[in-house]
């Protein structure tokens, strides 16, 4: 990544106390423009902060049980101070929802320059600002062991140049590698978009027997959202 970006992902139930149950249950279509007026107010933050900033909804449900949707948000990073002013105008939306959502999980993290690759940025990076969104999107936390970093630098590459080739082998498969070193309880947050989980699926078959995987502490939850348009 040419520069440093910013990502929330922000997962969310909706509180069905809130809402008739026929409708949500009926309707789901009905029931998200219900919630127009949260997504409009997360998109106009790019009013108040004044870099590039995207905010992408994916629905989750019934992926997994305890998530409804999530909320990807991305905004240029390179003035630190713009994660007050974001921080802020999102904890006064949320407060407006007044109940209606719950936030059960939240993942984020920053780009940086890989120290294992010598490209300033791969053709299967994604790119929350210019590239069209593949339908489906998958993110998780991401820690390994300490052994790992006790490694010498040399060997720590040879393994990385595994999972990178592997990676290769699936073009059509984008990822996004978040940082989050001493911020959170992650170490990184890892993001990948396709268009074919199916494919995506025989992808990280085929990273699990890769070397690199025994220094993998963890990896969960994982999310897997579906990309929707809500057409404004």
């Amino acid at each position: 990544m040419d520069k440093r970006i910013f990502s929330y992902f922000l997962f969310n139930k909706i509180n069905k106390i809130f809402f008739k149950e026929e409708l949500i249950i009926s309707d789901l279509e009905n029931s998200l423009k219900k919630f127009s007026e949260f997504y409009l107010s997360l998109k106009s933050i790019k009013d108040v902060i004044k870099v590039d900033f995207k905010v992408y909804f994916y629905r989750i449900f019934p992926l997994n049980y305890n998530v409804d949707f999530m909320v990807w948000m991305a905004f240029d990073f390179e003035n630190e101070d713009v994660l007050r002013i974001v921080n802020d105008e999102v904890f006064k939306i949320y407060l407006k929802m007044g109940g209606a959502l719950e936030l059960v999980d939240v993942l984020w993290g920053f780009t940086k320059p890989s120290v294992y690759s010598k490209a300033t940025k791969s053709v299967q990076e994604i790119d929350p600002f210019n590239s069209p969104r593949k339908k489906f999107l998958t993110v998780y936390p991401f820690v390994k062991k300490p052994e790992w970093y006790l490694l010498k630098q040399d060997t720590r590459q040879g393994m990385m140049n595994e999972h990178i080739r592997i990676g290769k082998q699936y073009p059509e498969v984008l990822q996004l590698l978040l940082y989050c070193f001493g911020l959170s309880n992650n170490e990184f947050v890892v993001v990948y978009e396709m268009d074919s989980i199916v494919l995506f699926e025989k992808l990280v078959y085929d990273l699990r027997q890769s070397e690199a995987r025994k220094y993998t502490l963890r990896d969960t939850p994982i999310y897997t959202a579906i990309y929707t348009d809500l057409g404004f």
